[in-house]
């Protein structure tokens, strides 16, 4: 489990606790300002907590060797760089660094299975910098997913994709947790939370708002009382939308 304990940071955090599951799709949303990648960001360990701490099966996540932690967490930040204009296939290999030393052929599995599950196989050998916005995107998403972390943390990581690839990575973040990892997402499109969440985080100035299944977390009052406006969830179960009435 990925526990979060009494976090607070700066004024962007304001002693917030949470407990992830594996085997769950959590989203966390929250209006700008909420401190939603702030707390994405403590939970990949990139980021300290003034007070509480973050612990991955127990182990305080501060004092867990930066190795072990490359390898059992998998994070995509929201404006990720690629500092060398390299090619795809190399990106994505760069997922591998914190497992250094094992099967080549494992290795080399994981990164071919992550360009197919980002559907960049006919973009395998071009350089990143002749790739879309999308794309890219894509092949960052690969980057992460080569590594074949214990939890998935990736903030925005549907921002710059075409409806059909949402769809496919929304599937592919399904397939990790069936497998049985922890992905936790930062969303704003309430929609993909309600729809494809098996728990939503709402967070409010950085205060735990709501906490619970997406129809509870993101009820018509919830929303109304965060995020300040009259709306209406339309449409079936998996497959709602969210009506935000004129003034």
């Amino acid at each position: 489990m990925l526990c979060a304990e009494s976090l607070s940071l700066a004024g962007r955090l304001r002693d917030l606790g949470a407990l992830f599951q594996p085997g769950e799709v959590t989203a966390i949303c929250g209006p700008n300002g909420a401190g939603k990648s702030t707390l994405l960001a403590c939970l990949a360990g990139l980021l300290d907590p003034d007070e509480g701490r973050v612990s991955l099966g127990g182990a305080d996540l501060a004092t867990m060797h930066p190795r072990q932690r490359a390898q059992s967490i998998g994070y995509l930040p929201q404006t990720p760089e690629v500092a060398w204009d390299v090619s795809v296939e190399v990106l994505v290999s760069l997922g591998r660094i914190p497992w250094a030393g094992g099967p080549a052929g494992e290795a080399q599995e994981a990164i071919d299975a992550a360009i197919a599950a980002m559907d960049l196989e006919e973009f395998r050998h071009r350089p990143v910098s002749r790739l879309s916005g999308g794309e890219r995107a894509r092949a960052l998403m690969a980057r992460v997913l080569a590594t074949r972390p214990r939890w998935l943390l990736a903030d925005e990581p549907l921002a710059n994709l075409d409806l059909g690839h949402a769809a496919a990575l929304i599937g592919s973040f399904r397939e990790q947790a069936v497998a049985g990892r922890g992905v936790v997402l930062v969303l704003h499109d309430l929609a993909s939370a309600m729809n494809h969440a098996d728990r939503v985080l709402v967070l409010d100035r950085g205060r735990l708002a709501a906490d619970g299944p997406p129809k509870e977390a993101l009820s018509e009052d919830v929303v109304a009382r965060v995020w300040h406006v009259d709306a209406q969830w339309l449409g079936d179960e998996g497959a709602k939308a969210l009506a935000v009435r004129g003034s």
